[in-house]
């Protein structure tokens, strides 16, 4: 929402999209939410009922997964302020970390403290705010802006009943969001893959090629003859070296936008096949 004076021209609004950097509006926007969602939090910097405050736990797995230092160079239990020290000493590395460090530690974050369960919600409300380029999406943070995209994905990515399919989504939006070596062809591949499992299970036949199971579908009334013609043509599921599936992949210049493209088509197509067996 636009402030009193950017809708008076007063000040400037912020139109760009960030993709390869970060505002310190974002940073500190970021660091808010953690402070507000997590280190605040009841528990986590203090004791209770003579347990150890979650900092401590968290704090141990952080040195040794993530800074992968040694856990005892921690501030010792001698220290009354020990939780506050720890604490300080990650409020130092987000403000002074690279922008990718810091997206590097909120995955981490939310990987480890899973009982927060609503705190990429949280944080996805920052990064839209804030125009970043990225969104949480299974608790990885991916390029895919768009709200109906990233529902669109949390929704598939959260169906418990076809598990090979979603295992097929997972890895193809990990491979497409990881920021140190994305791969975008595997991760075409195993888009693609998950077209192929959701339609063998609708067609029940476990063995069928894509291009099978889509003729099955059609004879049964569950497919559209032009849908089964078009994604059949998109995707290329022919079998033989010249087909466009084996083209595409063989491009030498795959992007992310390709890689983006068909995880978001396939997770749609996905959508579609599952809504044919309520049929």
């Amino acid at each position: 929402m636009k402030t009193f004076s950017e809708r008076k021209g007063l000040k400037p609004v912020r139109q760009t999209i960030q993709v390869d950097g970060m505002t310190d509006e974002l940073r500190n926007s970021l660091w808010n939410t953690l402070h507000v969602a997590v280190w605040e939090s009841s528990d986590f910097l203090h004791h209770r009922y003579g347990k150890l405050p979650e900092i401590d736990d968290f704090s141990a797995q952080l040195w040794f997964r993530y800074f992968k230092r040694p856990i005892d160079e921690r501030p010792s239990f001698a220290n009354r302020d020990r939780s506050e020290r720890i604490l300080k000493i990650i409020r130092d590395y987000f403000f002074t970390a690279s922008w990718n460090e810091v997206y590097d530690f909120l995955e981490f974050v939310v990987a480890t403290l899973k009982t927060r369960s609503r705190l990429p919600e949280f944080l996805n409300g920052v990064l839209a705010r804030e125009m970043s380029a990225f969104r949480f999406i299974d608790g990885k943070l991916a390029d895919i802006t768009g709200e109906q995209e990233r529902k669109m994905l949390e929704e598939a990515l959260a169906d418990t009943r076809f598990s090979s399919v979603t295992a097929h989504l997972e890895r193809a939006l990990a491979l497409l969001s990881d920021r140190k070596s994305p791969d975008y062809r595997n991760s075409i591949k195993e888009s693609i893959s998950a077209v192929e499992a959701m339609a063998r299970l609708v067609s029940e036949n476990p063995k069928a090629t894509l291009g099978e199971a889509l003729k099955a579908l059609e004879k049964t009334g569950k497919l559209h003859a032009a849908l089964k013609d078009g994604f059949s043509k998109l995707y290329g599921y022919a079998n033989d070296e010249s087909g466009i599936r084996h083209a595409m992949l063989d491009e030498p210049n795959l992007t992310q936008d390709d890689a983006k493209y068909f995880l978001l088509s396939c997770t749609s197509f996905v959508n579609y096949l599952k809504s044919a067996l309520a049929r």
